[in-house]
């Protein structure tokens, strides 16, 4: 073999491995991911060791503790020349089949907006795990952190772009509202670093799909079963269906440990922090129709 071939093999090696390398270490928000979208006060780095802190206490106790695989960082380089294509084969399998088993259950990821941290999530139900979160601080009234503000499950991902966001929800949703599904909602909305996405026209189309699937869905600002939570960050909206969004007080750990008492005297400083990172709710009025 000439050394113009070794050296092609050699390069289209690292260039496919390198790519399925690079695919398994995803570091940002990207579409089809699942996890926890998490807001601080300022210190996103102490935010994110308070989140693997939380969530892996609470994953222990949900999911068992977590099994670690060594990780192959890629093919010998004393390989024989005429072995290159097989090791490549074999090496690419491997990575294939070990991604999951390699990635972490909680990895930080760039959100994309200041502020706000993202855990993706792997072989976890975000929903499931932060209301067991939200249930226990809200029990024992055991503050756990000092920077986390609100802790939001991430259950979907899709392009913030209307046309997908309506053909994502149609299908999202009928887990919760499709007939013989039904639920009373609300939907709250936040935008982040997007401004071709238009609040009033989101509400309504998501109200629309839901009050499709079942006419007995129902808009309930004050108690509703359901709230749907949608997030936006530059072009990936995340969305949820989470329970209980009033009693833990919209999912905002430094409040769902307060006492009764506490409540009704709030901090000042703490009231405008949460005022600043409250989302906008609105009746989605199609939902009646």
């Amino acid at each position: 073999m000439s050394s113009e071939g070794q050296k092609g093999k050699k390069r289209g090696k690292s260039q496919y491995v390198g790519n399925a390398k690079r695919q398994r270490g995803c570091r940002q928000l990207e579409v089809g991911m699942q996890g926890i979208l998490i807001t601080c006060n300022m210190n996103e780095r102490k935010c994110v060791g308070e989140a693997y802190s939380l969530l892996n206490e609470y994953g222990e106790q949900l999911y068992g503790a977590e099994k670690l695989h060594e990780d192959r960082d890629g093919a010998s380089e004393s390989e024989d020349d005429d072995d290159v294509e097989a090791a490549l084969k074999k090496e690419v399998a491997e990575i294939r089949t070990s991604t999951e088993k390699n990635l972490r259950r909680f990895q930080s990821v760039d959100s994309g907006a200041n502020n706000v941290v993202f855990i993706r999530t792997l072989n976890v139900e975000p929903e499931k795990l932060v209301h067991h979160i939200l249930k226990d601080m809200y029990t024992t009234k055991k503050k756990k952190t000092r920077v986390i503000l609100r802790m939001l499950p991430v259950s979907g991902t899709c392009k913030a772009f209307p046309e997908d966001l309506r053909k994502y929800a149609e299908k999202f949703f009928e887990l919760w509202f499709k007939a013989p599904n039904k639920g009373t909602f609300q939907i709250v909305y936040k935008a982040r670093n997007n401004n071709h996405m238009n609040r009033d026209d989101v509400i309504k189309d998501l109200a629309g799909i839901v009050g499709s699937q079942n006419p007995e869905n129902k808009v309930d600002l004050n108690n509703p079963e359901y709230t749907i939570v949608v997030e936006i960050i530059k072009n990936i909206c995340c969305l949820s269906v989470v329970k209980d969004y009033i009693l833990f007080r919209k999912y905002n750990l430094q409040e769902v440990v307060k006492s009764n008492k506490e409540e009704t005297s709030p901090n000042p400083a703490t009231t405008a922090t949460e005022k600043n990172d409250e989302e906008t709710k609105e009746e989605p009025k199609t939902a009646d129709a």
